[in-house]
Parts: C-alpha cells; sequence; structure tokens
C-alpha cells in the first residue's frame, strides 16, 4: 500500500461504474486514472519505488490494461516489456497456461523466447480480484524460468481472495488502493 493520500487520490481518480458487465457488479474502471496525468504519473511511481535502483530484466504486463501500466513501468526501471496475451494473438512460437473463467476455460501465452531462464521479472495489470488471470501468469513465467520478484496492481478487491492466492505461491503482491466488495 502506498500513503493514504496518494491511496486517497488515485482511489479519487477511478471511477465506478455499477452493473458491469452484468448486475451486481462494481466495475472499477481505471480509464479515467489513465487520462489524469497527475494521477498516472503517481500510479506509476508508487508501483516502481520498491524497485527503483534494482536490476529487473522484464516487466510482464497481462493484457490489455497491463500493457499500458507495464510499459511505463518498464520504461521508470529500465527494463524490458514483455507482453501476456489471450490465446492466438502472438504471431511467433509461445507458451501457453490455461485458467478457470466462471463459464470455462481461457488460455494466455508469451513467445517461448520472451523471457530467459533466470531473469528477474515483476508481474503488471490493472487489478487483482479472484487471482485467476494472475495465477496462470505466474505459472506461465515459471514455466519457462522466470524468477518473479513481484506481482503489481492498482487495484485490489480484497474479498474475492485473489491477493492471498498469490502470496500462497510465494509471489509478494503490491497494490495501490482497494475497493470492498466486487
Amino acid at each position: 500500500m502506498t500513503s493514504a493520500s496518494v491511496s486517497d487520490e488515485l482511489t479519487a481518480a477511478i471511477r465506478t461504474i455499477p452493473d458491469y458487465p452484468r448486475k451486481g457488479i462494481l466495475f472499477r474502471d481505471i480509464t479515467t486514472l489513465l487520462g489524469n496525468a497527475k494521477a498516472f504519473r503517481q500510479a506509476v511511481d508508487a508501483l516502481v519505488q520498491p524497485w527503483a535502483g534494482s536490476k529487473i530484466d522484464q516487466i510482464v504486463g497481462i493484457e490489455a490494461r497491463g500493457f499500458i501500466l507495464g510499459g511505463a513501468v518498464a520504461h521508470q526501471l529500465s527494463a524490458g516489456f514483455v507482453p501476456i496475451r489471450k490465446a492466438g494473438k502472438l504471431p511467433y512460437e509461445t507458451v501457453s497456461a490455461s485458467y478457470s473463467l466462471e463459464y470455462g476455460l481461457d488460455e494466455i501465452e508469451i513467445h517461448k523466447d520472451a523471457i530467459q531462464p533466470g531473469q528477474k521479472v515483476i508481474l503488471v495489470d490493472d487489478l487483482i480480484a479472484t487471482g485467476g488471470t494472475a495465477e496462470a501468469a505466474i505459472n506461465l513465467l515459471r514455466s519457462v524460468g522466470a524468477d518473479i520478484v513481484a506481482a503489481c496492481f492498482i487495484i485490489d478487491l480484497p474479498d474475492l481472495g485473489g491477493r492471498k492466492k498469490i502470496e500462497a505461491l510465494g509471489v509478494p503482491v503490491r497494490t495501490l488502493v482497494e475497493f470492498e466488495g466486487h
């Protein structure tokens, strides 16, 4: 977590959309944060801060908002950027991991040569909810020999248990704001 004032400013910059994508869900929309130069800068700085001056080889962003955040974090840490995409979106040979969705399975991929064994990586996405996608990304990164330093998210929805799931895998988690419920 970041300082209370920064956390409050970031929270205020995030729009909540009721009943999206279905009734009963409060969707936390970071596009308003991304469009606010000050809030975007604060979020990126807060995500980077623990590793400033450290040797991080790659920032790995989960499609799609993890690309935006991950690119900015990679730039700040002078690291490379690796995208994790939905199956069938990458043009070269890939490795993949499957994960459960509410109504079935999905699959994510990276290029097989994107991470070298032993490289220090940080996983980045906008939000941690149930942790299913992040867990699949961690399994994927471990399958290619990555040393996962941390997983970072702007938003944590603690009631859904994703953070605990990722920490149980031995990966430290950094989040900037929390929203109760889902």
